[in-house]
């Protein structure tokens, strides 16, 4: 984010020059302010202007690698469906659908292994980027009279609903504190003397009963991560599953867990890749 001060600052994106301005108006912005720009400015942010997903793309997440991985959770679904008494209709939701990819696997096995619950199914998908609403609708076309699109969760119709959601918390802004001499403070995202984009430290600090015990012994430097927005969406999902926590089913259930997870160490867990590998499929 910074330039050395031997080389001439780098010329801003677009982006990096709207943070930019805003800073320069108010103030260095919190890092869950510029996580979120980042991924999710109308004009420039990644989900919005580039392909994420792939060989093309920067990285690759499970269904792309293999069609198994959605149809498993295919297979899931109509299992979680009979458990439940094969109620009808349903609706089934992906949160974060990328390119459409698992939800088609998904679908191709339930209309295999439960015709009935395929017929009545009402398929919803929870997606933000317009570019990949396009991406999804290609992929999904064999199913375009079923499908319907939402800003958000709070947009899907009530009813009996089965949830998948892959990686979905890791694309959810956090909150980042910074052990200092005075405790832990905020993290920041302001300006340095070549007018860059750096990481600061700001002055609100946090209700320590969020810490982890063993704070008190940490050193200088180390970074508390805290996600708040995932808690809301995780708060937002659970409720609507309430009415069947009888026999609660979402394929979020494996990481339920993530979604509220605390970190306390020296480096921090926010990255960003580009370009990364393709693993070679296995021979």
């Amino acid at each position: 984010m910074t330039t050395s001060a031997d080389q001439p600052p780098a010329t801003l994106t677009p982006l990096a020059e709207r943070i930019a301005n805003l800073i320069r108006a108010n103030g260095p912005i919190s890092v869950t302010d510029y996580f979120a720009l980042c991924l999710a400015d109308p004009d420039y942010g990644y989900y919005q202007t580039r392909e994420p997903f792939g060989a093309n793309g920067d990285f690759i997440t499970a269904p792309e690698i293999s069609q198994l991985f959605g149809e498993m959770i295919g297979v899931f679904m109509v299992h979680a469906w009979q458990q439940h008494g094969a109620p009808t209709p349903v609706k089934l939701v992906e949160i974060g659908p990328g390119r459409g990819t698992m939800m088609a696997d998904m679908l191709r096995v339930i209309a295999k292994l439960a015709p009935p619950l395929f017929e009545t199914l009402e398929v919803h998908l929870v997606e933000t980027s317009e570019r990949l609403r396009g991406v999804q609708r290609v992929t999904l076309e064999t199913y375009s009279t079923k499908i319907s699109w939402h800003g958000s969760f709070d947009e899907v119709p009530e009813g009996f609903t089965l949830i998948a959601a892959n990686e979905l918390f890791d694309a959810i802004p956090i909150r980042q504190f910074v052990q200092t001499k005075t405790g832990f403070r905020e993290r920041m995202v302001g300006l340095d003397a070549d007018d860059a984009l750096t990481f600061t430290v700001g002055i609100a600090t946090i209700d320590p009963s969020l810490l982890p015990g063993e704070t008190g012994r940490v050193p200088d430097g180390t970074i508390f991560e805290y996600a708040p927005a995932r808690q809301a969406v995780m708060q937002t999902l659970s409720e609507r599953c309430a009415p069947m926590a009888a026999r609660p089913s979402s394929s979020t259930t494996a990481i339920w867990s993530r979604a509220s997870a605390i970190r306390c160490r020296r480096s921090a867990t926010m990255i960003s890749i580009r370009h990364s590998p393709i693993p070679a499929k296995p021979t």
